[in-house]
């Protein structure tokens, strides 16, 4: 598929695919969200927690599903390094919460950013542990409830306040701990790009198995280009397909060869974005997709 060839039945099965993640169109409430994407002919969202929950979930559940779209992932659980009791607890009980709400707006897939280091520690190996420890306690309530734990690497810059989870190695050695259907990981082009083992990390990811089978930890699939410079802040650095240095399509053959055949979701912080007409953005990332991905 390229940009210029969309009617293509090939072009068309992977654009069925395409989901736009709600923060990409930050400027958009809920309603616009979901009336803009199905005008523009998607099928998916992504979500958010916090307006979600603004809106009212169950009411959100509603109004993404008489659009005709699925709610593709919810994010986001996590921040499960904490070591002290009380913000642990608190930690899990938030995480179940958000299994509850990834239920009732009907996806199975709760994408998890696993937390930094604790104030004051140095100890990246304690506070893995520490995530694989609160999983134990959180995959088989997620399971009970349809809804499949996604880690997410995130790229070693964000290591320290964030997550200490930085390569989709690191993320499959603690999925891994748990049976396949109950804890996944989540490939970001924008924050896995880097690793020069990525495309055997995906390979492993996939189980070695065909579309529809049991053993893929691959449970969500998010795009995003790398830009340069970043800015002043750079959890907002994220930039438009083609702009930068990620070889897209490459990751995609990669996702796919594993049988994956799920969702792929733009996910794009950007307040340059955020400064546009919503209904340009998601038309600019139809054609980006078609130029870059497909």
């Amino acid at each position: 598929m390229t940009g210029h060839e969309p009617h293509t039945a090939a072009g068309q099965a992977l654009l069925d695919r395409l989901s736009i993640n709600q923060e990409t169109v930050k400027q958009w409430s809920l309603p616009e969200l979901a009336d803009g994407c199905a005008r523009a002919g998607l099928r998916g969202v992504g979500l958010w927690r916090a307006p979600v929950q603004d809106y009212g979930v169950t009411e959100a559940a509603r109004l993404v599903r008489d659009a005709g779209l699925t709610v593709t992932s919810l994010c986001r659980g996590g921040f499960l390094t904490d070591p002290e009791p009380a913000a642990r607890a608190a930690a899990l009980d938030d995480n179940r919460a958000a299994v509850d709400e990834a239920a009732t707006l009907g996806t199975d897939t709760l994408v998890l950013v696993s937390g930094g280091l604790p104030a004051g520690s140095r100890d990246l190996h304690g506070a893995r542990e520490r995530i694989a420890d609160a999983l134990a306690e959180l995959a088989p309530y997620a399971a009970e409830r349809g809804v499949r734990l996604a880690i997410e690497p995130l790229h070693p810059m964000y290591a320290a306040d964030r997550c200490v989870v930085s390569t989709l190695t690191q993320a499959l050695a603690l999925a891994e701990r748990f049976p396949a259907e109950q804890v996944g990981v989540v490939v970001d082009t924008y924050h896995l790009w880097w690793d020069d083992t990525v495309g055997e990390q995906i390979a492993r990811a996939g189980g070695g198995r065909g579309p529809g089978r049991d053993g893929s930890r691959i449970a969500a699939f998010q795009l995003a280009d790398w830009i340069t410079p970043l800015p002043e802040g750079v959890l907002l650095g994220r930039g438009q397909l083609g702009d930068g240095s990620v070889d897209l399509r490459w990751f995609r053959e990669q996702v796919d060869a594993t049988g994956y055949r799920g969702p792929i979701e733009v996910e794009i912080f950007n307040p340059a974005l955020w400064a546009r007409d919503g209904a340009q953005v998601v038309a600019e990332i139809v054609a980006r997709f078609g130029a870059h991905v497909g």
